[in-house]
């Protein structure tokens, strides 16, 4: 009976030893994913700006500019997109709304961006696009992979349509979650203007014409939380200029927007409640059930070898007096 129940022990300490690594190094590559019919929103806000006056074309401060970021995962076009690729697609359809301390729109700027479901790398498809532009994404974009390292990534700049690094710096603690820190300098650099301009009747071709250019350089900044790779906190110093043509009226240049742009206080709360949920998910592939998985194989082999050497230990000498007595005859 004992040789029985070691056996049974033995056959489960493999299975739960097996299941272990398994679950680490094949299960959780390929079921941990961005779900593709993700919503969120961020409100982000720089607090006495600088803003340009269209109106008299000069730069004036301003109690704050407002930033809105929304994105929306568009699921019919993952799943044809996918399908295509033969992988597991991601579509964001994501839109940056700018406004003035007035609330009248100062710009807005949509893009979408398409990716890998499960490494967060760009999947290059028809539509791949910022603010109506094709483009070809290199490197990462709002999300960093699972299981983030400690390294530089490549980070696409969505107003200079260029990918540069952006260079980890160092271990921190943000409220309570241990977070990398993450940061990119874009220098400045000439820029497209928004398809949508603040006053009517204005277009990019048209300040194009008088020879106007808009050029752009920020300071991003990310702490992201490693294990989901998502950021719980972003700011970027942030300035815009215009240069030369004859839209400034012989001026060299004026600044079109400066700011330091941080989450609103409440949008970081939440961001923050959110990423420790989601953390303790992948965790548990990660970490909780590969480890408890083999600490329970390890006790069931145990088990069952004390079991087995219990089965095979001789019986000992039986005790005097406990023979039969024979008979005796004549």
């Amino acid at each position: 009976m004992r040789r029985k129940a070691s056996l049974i022990l033995l056959a489960f300490a493999v299975f739960f030893a097996a299941l272990s690594p398994l679950l680490r190094w094949y299960a959780f590559p390929r079921l941990a994913e961005v779900p593709a019919n993700t919503y969120q929103d961020m409100v982000l806000e720089a607090k006495d700006a600088t803003l340009l006056d269209y109106g008299t074309m000069k730069a004036r401060k301003v109690s704050k500019v407002t930033i809105v970021q929304t994105l929306k995962g568009d699921v019919q076009a993952a799943g044809r997109i996918g399908r295509t690729a033969g992988r597991d697609v991601v579509v964001w359809d994501g839109l940056s709304y700018v406004q003035g301390p007035d609330g009248k729109m100062v710009s807005k700027v949509p893009e979408r961006y398409i990716f890998d479901a499960h490494t967060q790398e760009p999947v290059h498809a028809t539509g791949e696009s910022v603010d109506g532009d094709p483009v070809r994404r290199q490197g990462i974009e709002f999300k960093w992979p699972f299981l983030t390292q400690k390294r530089d990534y490549r980070y696409f700049d969505a107003q200079a349509r260029v990918t540069a690094p952006i260079h980890y710096e160092g271990t921190r603690d943000f409220r309570g979650v241990r977070v990398y820190y993450f940061e990119q300098t874009v220098p400045w650099t000439q820029v497209p203007f928004p398809r949508t301009m603040p006053v009517a009747g204005i277009t990019p071709e048209s300040v194009a014409r008088t020879g106007t250019t808009r050029w752009y350089t920020t300071v991003r900044r990310f702490w992201v939380e490693p294990v989901t790779g998502a950021p719980v906190y972003g700011e970027e110093i942030h300035r815009e200029e215009l240069r030369g043509g004859t839209l400034l009226g012989g001026r060299e240049k004026v600044t079109a927007f400066a700011g330091h742009v941080k989450m609103r206080e409440d949008y970081i709360e939440h961001t923050v409640a959110m990423v420790k949920s989601n953390r303790t998910l992948v965790l548990l592939m990660t970490s909780y059930l590969p480890w408890g998985f083999l600490a329970l194989g390890t006790l069931l082999l145990a088990l069952s070898l004390s079991l087995e050497a219990r089965g095979r230990r001789p019986a000992g000498p039986e005790p005097a007096g406990s023979s039969t007595p024979q008979p005796v005859t004549a």
